[in-house]
């Protein structure tokens, strides 16, 4: 667990909601992720996943 974040804490170091976060381990887009009872276990060192969602040339996203 020392080298495990939590939801919350990926939040801070991502800068994206706590909801995103979880909606991401949920579809399993974060390597390593471990899911214990409610809550998730994301590795120190995995890096922020890049976003899917489909954005037009001025970077809004559609």
């Amino acid at each position: 667990m020392l080298d495990d974040i939590s939801v919350q804490q990926a939040s801070k170091k991502w800068r994206i909601s706590k909801r995103r976060i979880q909606k991401l381990c949920e579809e399993n887009r974060i390597d390593g992720v471990i899911r214990f009872g409610r809550s998730w276990a994301i590795p120190k060192d995995t890096e922020k996943p890049v976003d899917a969602r489909k954005q037009d040339e001025y970077g809004s996203i559609k």
